[in-house]
């Protein structure tokens, strides 16, 4: 039966805290020590959340009712109530509203330092799609009011696009901007949670397109009769006899190389894979990228030098040579070539690894080269600084099969 007013106003303390009950999830709560209270418990995602509408006498019952029904038009519409009060405390007391925007600036600011900052890296990618997708879709709703149809919508329309690859990691950020706002204490449930449950399915990924041992002969014939710069068909070279990523070439520095003593040292932060690594707690620990360089390849380097002159990188780009080389140009080439679609700058890398393990190398030695994680868990850390011995002579007897094939 619901409460009157003269029951509210004589409703003493008792031993122990009790509860008066009104009506749709309203009650007046009693403490022992005196003190009178609304209460309003409602459902939510299968549970039975309580919070309280304010103290009696301030809040009459007539306005605690109202209270109440303020708080059943917002659970209708599927908001928390809950959310929607600390929202109204926080514009209260910033004059602002936590909007989606704000707080995915906030995790962006927060997140960016342990992403990688390269041009293709988390930070930069994140940023980028931010400003592209979610911002301009998300970016004036209240944190506390995005349902997940909403969220849902983005990602249709990135989807729409054909652009899943970038729908896959929008999910993951955004799931992580929702975690974020919840751990700050600005909303209580994540819309982006489960979204990978509805997503379209990518198509399967397509591998770079490599070559085999019966195609290198080929290869090598274009290569050198390839009419374009000589810087360039010098840096598929390099790629080819060394195994390195095409990033690792293109910022490549003189003083990176000990040409006497035939060794390429790649710093750590120069080498993608491995910067996650710099940014951990052992970060001090992670020892460079070592590359035993062959005698073709140090020949190739010395050109190399020659013809670019003195600068700090070792293939610096034509209009300003204080930036590497594009990163399209290999593949630029490779297609000029006849090439396109069957090889790739990362493609030379799976060719070597494909070839060496044909000639039987051990897979130790062929991982370290190409700076993989290896098959052993005790060194899969760390063993691109690692046989460095067997790699040399390894590596040699690669340059020295390359010779023999192209004359044929």
């Amino acid at each position: 039966m619901p409460l009157t007013d003269t029951a509210v106003r004589q409703a003493k303390p008792r031993d122990k805290d009790y509860s008066l009950t009104d009506s749709a999830g309203l009650s007046l709560f009693v403490a022992a020590k005196g003190a009178k209270s609304w209460h309003f418990r409602f459902s939510w995602h299968g549970r039975q959340p309580r919070i309280s509408l304010g103290t009696y006498p301030e809040v009459s019952l007539k306005q605690a009712r109202e209270r109440r029904d303020q708080a059943r038009s917002l659970i209708a519409k599927g908001v928390d109530p809950r959310s929607a009060r600390r929202e109204e405390k926080l514009t209260a007391s910033t004059g602002a509203v936590k909007t989606f925007e704000v707080v995915a600036e906030e995790w962006h600011a927060f997140k960016s330092p342990r992403m990688t900052a390269a041009r293709k890296g988390g930070a930069t990618q994140s940023r980028m799609y931010l400003d592209k997708d979610l911002i301009p879709s998300l970016g004036k709703l209240p944190i506390s009011d995005i349902r997940r149809s909403d969220v849902l919508s983005t990602m249709r329309r990135v989807e729409a696009r054909g652009a899943l690859n970038v729908a896959r990691k929008c999910r993951s950020w955004l799931n992580e901007i929702f975690r974020f706002a919840i751990a700050s204490g600005y909303i209580e449930h994540n819309p982006a949670s489960d979204l990978d449950i509805v997503a379209v399915k990518e198509p399967p990924e397509k591998h770079n397109p490599m070559l085999r041992l019966a195609e290198l002969p080929e290869f090598l014939n274009a290569l050198r009769t390839f009419t374009g710069a000589e810087y360039t068909r010098s840096a598929v070279r390099i790629l080819l006899l060394t195994g390195v990523r095409t990033g690792e070439l293109r910022f490549a520095t003189r003083d990176q190389f000990d040409l006497d003593g035939g060794l390429w040292t790649i710093p750590p932060s120069g080498v993608k894979q491995l910067q996650k690594l710099i940014r951990g707690k052992d970060g001090a620990k992670v020892p460079p990228y070592l590359v035993p360089l062959s005698r073709q390849a140090v020949e190739e380097i010395r050109n190399v030098m020659e013809m670019t002159g003195a600068y700090t990188l070792l293939l610096p780009g034509r209009s300003d040579p204080a930036k590497p080389i594009s990163d399209g140009t290999v593949n630029m080439a490779l297609k000029r070539m006849g090439y396109e679609g069957r090889l790739t700058g990362h493609g030379i890398r799976a060719t070597i690894s494909t070839a060496l393990n044909e000639m039987g190398y051990n897979e130790d030695w062929i991982e370290a080269q190409l700076s993989h994680a290896g098959s052993s868990k005790i060194r899969k850390t760390y063993n691109h600084a690692e046989y460095v011995e067997q790699r040399r002579e390894m590596m040699q007897n690669w340059a020295d099969y390359l010779d023999k094939v192209e004359a044929i």
